[in-house]
């Protein structure tokens, strides 16, 4: 009958979870703490939050636990009455104000994210208990990794506690939330296409603002770096990022709006200890910002981004708010590899140079350069180069991989894994850039993923002093040149692998024609000091809308000696990547998840990748082939022989529909018997 005695507190609910852990033997402040006794850690990291408006204190969870597993804590948050364990919409989990407080499961991810946003914890699990009495209570958990929406996995096969009775027991669970390749996938292409959503609305707002299409994403990317909280060198913070209510548009000289935004960018840069003369480059591309004062008039909101303002308020801090309340709090929760001044960039070229054709410019798509960095089977050692940075996608792709690995060997947050990291970002990443404004969009860019901006440099990749590379000793090399370069760009791996070391891989993704006589001259440079391993053909629509290009991926291998032409090269055919694109966007039509994660195996394996039957004919999709000296012989295309003999059957087709013909004559009186 104590199974049916209705709770009328929610300290009821507080005791049957204390009942729990008391039934797994857990003890309170060695295996668990309540509300009162939280870490000091823990207290911190809910202290307040950089994504939030008034950056205070919205309360504590119920419980905690955090000797699991080393940087992955337990929260719990309680609710009286079963109506209050969760509630959602069609957009998921809802976090508004009233729904965190008086729901569990509402409550306790939102306490999560909070956490994940005060940059001391990586991921949370977040439980939500609710119930009327002993008989009738319910739990709700989720694995939380991030601090936006949508950034948490239900789950759902987990309807008690007792995961949590042991490491042994909590490690099965965290291999089941943990997200799958699969899912890591889905996620990068849902927020490429949510972030193309925020820059294409955001385009309006400045086009309507008169803000040119070159100033654009230099705006983005400036205003991005004012919302990032001032730490000095300890990492103690000094001065939290800006909201939009820091902006109060001012009208006297160095308070206008402008001015405020600068301000922050121009200390929060000298803090970061970055060299003047880089230093001095980035500042001159975000003084734009500040140097209209009409940009600072307060006015009427516009329609994108009124439903964030109340009263007036200035172009910038129009602009500013817009970027906060889409963009920077949806930062954490889109996926490591997305490159996200290249998506804003690609979205503004659109206006400013048709399709970009004008200078050669086509961004790569963030699950290509996930691919590609895979491809290179890029570790934590790897040392990578990238010659052409753009706006720094294919180093971000690199980083993300290297830290991913790094977490998984030594557990993250660990002293061990923050001092590899650490390592990486400042050490084993090379970036060089020539245009002003790409080279400000790729530093931008790789601060805004966790600094790996220390060796992004501007200038041109042939004329740099050759101890950069000497002393860099890269080992990998990624790149997408600019198509409208001599010889479509191949001139930029040749040069890279020769400043490689021996053994040293590169990928570059590029117009096929490079490799059928538009470059003979550097294919033929490259093939007297290295291996073409692979050549794999990728979907004419890659880069839609921005070019309708076919391109082709070369892995070359520098081994300081001629191509060896008894060595065979793989040649893979990609065009089906299980993807359509067009203008308004990217379609799923044929299972692209398995096939972006089929074509490493492929290209490793060949004919023998171990891959989904279904998706694959690896027999018309895979050639082997021996290459010439000319350099013009590199592509699928050109090895996949049709077999064109006929066959029994193809002579039975034949003379069925020959047959089929004859008596449809007859039958309409054409021919007779």
């Amino acid at each position: 009958m104590t199974d049916k005695i209705q709770w009328t507190l929610e300290d009821d609910v507080n005791d049957y979870v204390k009942q729990q852990f008391d039934r797994m033997g857990k003890i309170k402040n060695r295996d668990y703490t309540v509300e009162s006794s939280m870490s000091m850690y823990m207290r911190e990291a809910l202290a307040g939050s950089a994504k939030t408006k008034t950056k205070t204190s919205f309360g504590k969870p119920d419980f905690q636990i955090e000797g699991l597993r080393a940087g992955v804590p337990v929260i719990i948050e309680n609710k009286l009455r079963l109506n209050r364990l969760v509630t959602s919409n069609k957009d998921g989990i809802k976090l508004d104000d009233a729904s965190v407080s008086n729901f569990a499961a509402n409550g306790a991810i939102y306490y999560a994210q909070n956490m994940i946003a005060s940059e001391k914890y990586g991921e949370v699990i977040a439980i939500g208990c609710a119930g009327d009495n002993v008989g009738n209570v319910k739990i709700e958990v989720y694995y939380v990794y991030g601090s936006g929406d949508d950034t948490y996995k239900h789950m759902a096969q987990y309807t008690t506690l007792d995961f949590l009775e042991n490491k042994a027991t909590f490690d099965h669970f965290y291999q089941q939330a943990t997200l799958t390749e699969e899912e890591k996938h889905k996620i990068l292409i849902d927020s490429r296409e949510k972030l193309q959503r925020y820059a294409k609305e955001l385009n309006k707002l400045m086009h309507n603002h008169a803000i040119t299409a070159p100033e654009r994403v230099l705006y983005v990317s400036g205003m991005l770096l004012s919302m990032q909280d001032l730490k000095d060198e300890n990492g103690t913070v000094v001065k939290l990022g800006l909201t939009p209510d820091d902006l109060k548009g001012i009208m006297l000289s160095d308070s206008r709006d402008g001015d405020v935004i600068v301000r922050h960018i121009t200390n929060y840069l000298r803090l970061k200890n970055i060299p003047q003369e880089k230093l001095s480059l980035m500042l001159a591309s975000f003084d734009k910002i500040k140097n209209d004062p009409d940009r600072d008039s307060p006015a009427t909101p516009l329609k994108q981004v009124a439903r964030f303002i109340d009263g007036k308020a200035s172009t910038n801090n129009q602009i500013f708010t817009y970027i906060f309340e889409t963009i920077y709090k949806s930062i954490d929760s889109m996926a490591g590899h997305i490159d996200i001044m290249g998506e804003m960039y690609s979205e503004f070229l659109k206006y400013a140079l048709g399709d970009g054709g004008e200078l050669g410019i086509v961004l790569t798509p963030p699950y290509i350069t996930k691919m590609m960095s895979q491809i290179l089977d890029i570790n934590p050692d790897s040392r990578v180069m990238d010659l052409a940075t753009g706006s720094a996608g294919f180093l971000i792709s690199a980083m993300r991989l290297m830290i991913e690995q790094t977490e998984a060997k030594y557990g993250k947050n660990t002293t061990e894994a923050n001092s590899r990291i650490d390592h990486i970002k400042k050490q084993q990443l090379l970036g060089i850039e020539l245009d002003i404004n790409m080279f400000a969009l790729a530093a931008t860019n790789m601060i805004l993923r966790g600094d790996g901006s220390s060796n992004i440099q501007k200038g041109s990749s042939f004329d740099r002093p050759p101890e950069i590379y000497e002393n860099f000793g890269a080992n990998k090399l990624l790149l997408n040149p600019p198509f409208s370069y001599d010889e479509n760009g191949m001139p930029f791996i040749e040069f890279g692998l020769r400043h490689m070391q021996i053994g040293g891989r590169a990928a570059i993704i590029i117009q096929d024609s490079a490799g059928s006589g538009k470059a003979i001259k550097s294919n033929q440079a490259i093939l007297r000091q290295n291996q073409l391993i692979a050549s794999i053909k990728m979907p004419v629509d890659l880069f839609v809308p921005m070019a309708g290009v076919q391109t082709s991926i070369y892995i070359v291998e520098h081994t300081g000696k001629p191509h060896d032409h008894e060595k065979q090269v793989r040649f893979i055919d990609f065009r089906n990547d299980g993807y359509k694109r067009a203008k308004r966007g990217i379609s799923e039509i044929d299972h692209p998840v398995e096939r972006y994660q089929d074509i490493i195996q492929i290209f490793k394996n060949g004919r023998d990748a171990k891959v989904h039957d279904r998706l694959w004919d690896l027999d018309k999709i895979v050639v082997m082939g021996e290459i010439g000296d000319s350099g013009t012989d590199w592509n699928f295309d050109q090895h996949f022989k049709v077999d064109t003999q006929p066959t029994e059957d193809d002579f039975k087709k034949v003379v069925s529909e020959y047959l089929a013909w004859e008596v449809s004559q007859v039958l309409k009186g054409e021919k007779n018997v």
